[in-house]
Order: structure tokens, then sequence, then C-alpha cells
């Protein structure tokens, strides 16, 4: 399961609902993309009430990867049938940009305005996104069995990050506009589990697979910034990590039945003076005990609790979250493997236990008729009725907000100056297979 930025899936059935690949949010979290066993599907994610399928294709059977560039017509599809292969499409046209073979299997696709990046289990490749080409190669990572990266969707901060370590919890930040390391963070004891960039690509919020503690720096100079910790008890399995479009909140998910929402705010001295509350009180006391007590209980009591909560349906099921804002408020959106979207009211101001708004049941019929069982829904919790499903089975071609129509030019705010139109077969035309 790649974790950090937004998709679930294996290379294989286990675990999945029938058909159910993978599933991925694109950039800005407006789309969702799902791979089946016939092709993929693209979802628009403009409204809590319905959601549009704008896109299908079965032109690549068993895909496990399936990347979409914003809200263009790029899309990039992995298949388990040749999981060395990237093929490119431009998916309103119903044609292939490229293809790229590698030396071994490929388990995640990242993707901004500037660039492609492809992650094997040692090596990574970093393409220029106008035209494909191969600008640079890292050989030799380390083991990165799950293919976890991130890169900044910021094309003007266009940071890498990937594990350092396959023992500790170092992250390497590489600028992939210049082609350089940037810095290596120290960031846990324990191997990476998770990464992800806020959309300005000044923050990198990490986890590791201890599952406790989540950690956000600065980007370029890697100083901590935050500490949040989501459990003491028991050690989890971090499957996403992701901030909200104005980087003030970031959410994380798990093999259990929660996820947590943190806020990132700093109260310095002014602030506190000026609210002098109870929790402010309790601050300013922690601060001066500290130079008491040991070290791991003051860093325990410098830990922020979550600021809002979600309960899934289900515990124990991959999941991937997103923040996003629908029809002009926030929200918490929660793809599991098993084809369930969830999603969740937030309130930015109070915090506390988010609403379950709209619950979506993907793909198959299969699992539409699964969730009025008994064990897959815990009857006793107070959810929506089951009249909030919708089965999404058809796709009648695509009309989605902002996009653009077939045969007009995709507006220019959808790309960084120079990179590509992909509605312009001249200046990027279909290539054949290479080989990396």
């Amino acid at each position: 399961m790649e974790t950090a930025e937004g998709s679930v899936g294996t290379s294989g059935p286990s675990g999945l609902a029938p058909g159910l690949g993978c599933a991925s949010f694109n950039q800005d979290s407006t789309s969702l993309a799902v791979g089946t066993g016939m092709g993929y599907k693209l979802y628009s994610l403009t409204s809590v009430e319905k959601l549009d399928c704008i896109h299908e294709s079965a032109d690549s059977p068993d895909v496990f990867i399936v990347e979409r560039l914003f809200s263009s017509s790029l899309v990039v599809v992995v298949s388990t049938a040749l999981p060395r292969r990237m093929n490119v499409y431009h998916f309103k046209k119903g044609t292939e940009i490229c293809n790229y073979s590698y030396s071994h299997d490929i388990l995640a696709v990242r993707l901004n305005r500037q660039r492609l990046v492809v992650c094997l289990e040692e090596s990574i490749y970093i393409h220029n996104i106008k035209d494909m080409k191969l600008l640079k190669t890292l050989l030799n990572t380390p083991s990165n069995p799950s293919g976890l990266c991130a890169l900044s969707v910021n094309h003007s901060n266009s940071y890498l990050a990937h594990p350092g370590s396959a023992t500790i919890g170092e992250i390497v930040v590489y600028d992939a506009n210049i082609l350089s390391t940037v810095t290596m963070i120290p960031a846990h004891d324990t191997p990476l589990a998770a990464l992800a960039f806020n959309a300005q690509g000044t923050r990198l919020a990490s986890a590791s697979e201890r599952g406790t503690v989540i950690r956000v720096f600065s980007i370029p100079d890697g100083q901590r910034l935050f500490e949040f910790r989501r459990g003491m008890k028991r050690y989890v399995n971090i499957s996403s990590l992701s901030f909200s479009p104005d980087g003030q909140f970031l959410c994380t998910s798990s093999n259990t039945e929660t996820v947590h929402i943190f806020k990132l705010e700093q109260l310095g001295i002014t602030g506190e003076e000026a609210s002098p509350t109870w929790t402010a009180y309790v601050g300013k006391m922690f601060s001066a005990a500290s130079s008491y007590l040991p070290t791991g209980v003051t860093g325990m009591m410098s830990q922020d609790r979550a600021f809002a909560t979600a309960h899934l349906l289900a515990m124990g099921r991959r999941n991937i979250c997103t923040l996003a804002v629908i029809q002009k408020l926030p929200r918490l959106l929660v793809m599991s493997a098993d084809g369930q979207l969830l999603i969740y009211n937030v309130d930015p101001q109070e915090g506390g236990e988010c609403t379950l708004a709209g619950l979506r049941v993907l793909l198959s019929s299969e699992i539409n008729e699964r969730i009025k069982e008994p064990n897959v829904l815990d009857m006793n919790r107070p959810y929506l009725p089951l009249s909030v499903v919708l089965s999404v089975d058809v796709c009648p071609g695509y009309s989605e907000d902002g996009g653009a129509k077939k045969g007009e030019v995709i507006p220019e705010h959808e790309f960084a100056a120079g990179p590509v139109c992909l509605d312009d077969e001249n200046e990027f035309p279909p290539v054949s297979i290479l080989r990396q």
C-alpha cells in the first residue's frame, strides 16, 4: 500500500473488494482514481450528494497503480500483468502518450506539474513531465519494498522525500527541480511508514512503523515544528498522512477504527499571555517542570492531542484519507480497500467528532450487497441509514466542473508555465516503448 499522499492497493487481490486493485486521490483531492480488474475509473469529488464517474477505461486490466495529474487529461497506469511498465495516457482522447519499462517492478508513481517520479525498491527515476525525458536516476537507494515516497505538488518547491535508511526513520529530501539532495532528516528511531508534503512544499509530515507519533518538519531546512501523538497504548500501522489545502490541519489514518486530525498551530508567549486559559496555564507549568523531569516524560507532555477524530465503519481495513473543500466546506474523505468512500464533515473551529455526511460504495453491485451484512457493518453503532449508500457502476462520460470538454484546450491554470498542454498532440506526441 502506498501511504503518504493518497493511494491504497496492492499488486494482488488479497484484502481488496471484488474488482478493486487500488485507489488514489489526485494532488488537490478533487478527483478519485480507482484501479480495477477491468481497467480504471475516475470520479469527480465536487459534491457530497453524488459521486460522478467522469471516465472509465478497460484498456489496461488488473490495474494496481493509477495516478491522475490534478484535473488534467494525464493519467499514469501500471498493471499487474506488466508491473515493470508505466503507461501514460491522455484519457479524454483515449490515446497513449508514452510508456516506459524499468528493470524491476514499479512500486509507486508521483506527479506534479513539473516532474513525474517512479519509485522502485532500490532506485528512483525522475522524469520531466513536459516531454517525459528521464532527468535523473537515484540508484542504490535503501531497500524500500513499499515504494514509500512523497513529491510536493508545488512545482516551484518540487521536493521529493524518500527513506534514507531501511532500519531507522531517516528521510532524504531531494530537490527534483535542480536535481540535488537538500537535507537528511533523522525523523524517527524506527523505519518510516508514511510521508506527506503540504500543498506549498514548505512542510513535511512523517510517521514510523511504530505509528504512535507523527512529526512535522520545515522544508528545506528540516527543523522539527510539531509532534503529535496519536496513541500511547499500542503500535499501529499508519496507512496515510495528508495536509489540508491551507496547510493548517493534518489527518492520519491507520488500521484502527479512528482517523485523527491535528491542528498545526503554535502558541508563542504573546499568544498565551493574551489568552490566560487553563490550557495555557498548564502548558506554562509543564515548561517550568521540564528541567526536573526525565526527558521521556517531558517529551510526552509536549505532544498535542488530536483536534478532531472520525470513527470508521470498521477497523483493520487498509485505507487512505485526505482533507478537501467540497461545496465550500471542509471535509474528510476516507477510501478503504473494500471499496467504500466515506465523507465526513469537519468543524474547523471546534474540532471534536466528525459527522458522517455520506458513504459511497464503488465498483460492484456485489459490494453494495455486502454492506447490508451484519459482519460488514456493526449495526449496534449509530451510522447513517443504508439509504445514503450509492452504488456507482456506470460511467456516462465526463462532465467535470472546471475540466475541459472534449476538443477544448485545458485551462492554463492547470499547468505551470512551460509544461505540456495535453490537448496539443504536437507538444506531446506518442512515444514508443522506452527501457530504463
